[in-house]
């Protein structure tokens, strides 16, 4: 038998032997192993502490009222928050590709604006170069924005009812 620690096919089956999951046959089989494996004699032990502290867990009852109590801290949140949050929001979470699309409108109207009569003249290299860089570090603040919400919004939903 190969080492289910060093192998990711059998990764499961050490664990569901831990779980006492498997077969009599299959358990036989990897107990002889973890007999001879350290590493694996290792991550039997770890689990089997961890199973015993999980069967003399007792939970605690959810109280009756849990439900209603819940209900209630989440409409105080959506109301702290604001109209202003609630309006922003589907904006700040959607993908990036509508932002991308209001960037290169924006940058078309400029331009339009900018030859009204439709006289295209060149621009130098370096101008264009630096105009497509300014729109990517936009759209790149723009994610990195998205992402700070969405950090916010995980970590507002761990705080303790």
């Amino acid at each position: 038998m190969r080492c289910p620690i060093e192998t990711r096919e059998n990764a499961e089956l050490l664990l569901d032997y831990c779980a006492r999951k498997l077969d009599p046959e299959k358990a036989g089989v990897l107990e002889r192993h973890i007999a001879t494996c350290p590493a694996c004699r290792e991550f039997r032990d770890a689990q089997k502490l961890l199973w015993d502290s999980l069967d003399q867990w007792d939970a605690q009852p959810v109280s009756p009222d849990f439900d209603r109590r819940l209900q209630r801290r989440i409409e105080q949140e959506e109301q702290r928050q604001g109209w202003w949050r609630r309006l922003l929001s589907p904006l700040l979470t959607r993908p990036a590709v509508p932002l991308t699309a209001t960037a290169c409108l924006v940058l078309a109207a400029g331009f339009i604006l900018q030859n009204p009569g439709g006289n295209v003249q060149p621009v130098a290299d370096s101008a264009v170069v630096r105009e497509v860089e300014q729109v990517e570090r936009t759209l790149d603040d723009i994610e990195m924005l998205r992402q700070f919400d969405l950090v916010a919004r995980a970590e507002e939903s761990k705080r303790p009812i």
